[in-house]
């Protein structure tokens, strides 16, 4: 699920193969992908010069399509893709994971991030259509993949085996590795164990993990200062500025937090804001932010697919 430019279109994908373009201030469909095959795990937009409706980059199975959203057609298919590239064995087991963020588009809008199943992560170069992968593999699922902000030849996964893996993709190496630990037992308890399920990164350098324990994992290795007036800018995924984050859990209880780091004491404060209830959804799978609206995807207490849209005045401190 993304939020689509200016005029704030809403992109969703289901698990039925089909992707769906929202105008918000409608409501109406504007754009349709259909009978793609497979579950669409995760999409990724791209804005073209004079093209009002951006370019969407679609994972699908164990390959990546490429959709002009802006063609006469209302409904496109399989067929009407610019590009369809094969980034894992079609003869596997290994598809493009089907929980979490799966693709990942770099700053200069030349590279394209994945990982799979089976833990590999890798990146395809847009121009040459040439895939690379990484010389290390996760033990388990990889659930999430992102590019690190202002380091062009750096990204970061996530996955089920509870690691958080730092590589420099143009060398297809390991720079650093985190392994989560399970925290001591609280008055709730919990049966699942701390595998990532998403994470957020900030220009400043931190990051932020959530764990299917219910658990956000917040990490300052590469943490930058931001020199003074400098404006925050909003994570990517798991919506987030340079000083505050919003997540929702699985139930729907969606929480701004801010996070406070003293540089000269390095003692750490993090403070909620504010917390709201999802009103319509029994599950949220998806969460995007801009600067005017909230938006939930997910199911009903009826099992089916439906999103939910807050406006900033709605959230009540």
């Amino acid at each position: 699920m993304k939020l689509d430019g200016p005029a704030a279109n809403q992109v969703t994908h289901t698990d039925d193969g089909t992707l769906r373009v929202y105008d918000l201030s409608t409501f109406k469909v504007l754009k349709a992908v259909r009978g793609l095959g497979s579950e669409v795990s995760s999409i990724v937009c791209v804005k073209r010069p004079s093209s009002d409706l951006r370019d969407a980059w679609v994972a699908c199975g164990t390959q990546v399509h490429l959709f002009q959203m802006d063609s006469p057609a209302m409904v496109l298919t399989l067929s009407d893709a610019l590009a369809s590239v094969e980034v894992c064995s079609p003869d596997g087991d290994d598809v493009l994971n089907e929980k979490v963020s799966q693709i990942s588009l770099d700053a200069s809008k030349s590279q394209l991030a994945f990982c799979t199943d089976n833990g590999l992560v890798g990146v395809l170069e847009l121009g040459s259509k040439r895939v690379s992968v990484m010389k290390t593999k996760h033990e388990n699922v990889c659930g999430c993949v992102k590019f690190i902000p202002d380091r062009p030849r750096e990204l970061v996964s996530g996955g089920y085996d509870k690691a958080l893996i730092h590589f420099d993709y143009a060398q297809g190496s390991v720079l650093s590795r985190h392994g989560i630990s399970i925290p001591p037992a609280s008055g709730s308890m919990s049966f699942s164990p701390p595998f990532i399920l998403c994470t957020a990164l900030s220009t400043t350098g931190v990051i932020a993990a959530g764990t299917a324990d219910g658990h956000i994992w917040l990490g300052r290795g590469g943490m930058r200062v931001p020199s003074k007036g400098k404006k925050t800018r909003k994570w990517n995924a798991r919506s987030v500025t340079s000083d505050t984050l919003i997540f929702s859990t699985l139930l729907g209880n969606v929480m701004e937090l801010r996070l406070n780091h003293d540089c000269k004491e390095g003692e750490e404060q993090v403070m909620p804001i504010w917390q709201q209830q999802a009103k319509s959804l029994a599950k949220v799978n998806a969460l995007v932010v801009d600067d005017k609206k909230i938006v939930l995807g997910g199911i009903s207490g009826d099992g089916k697919g439906i999103i939910e849209i807050w406006g900033k005045d709605y959230i009540t401190p």
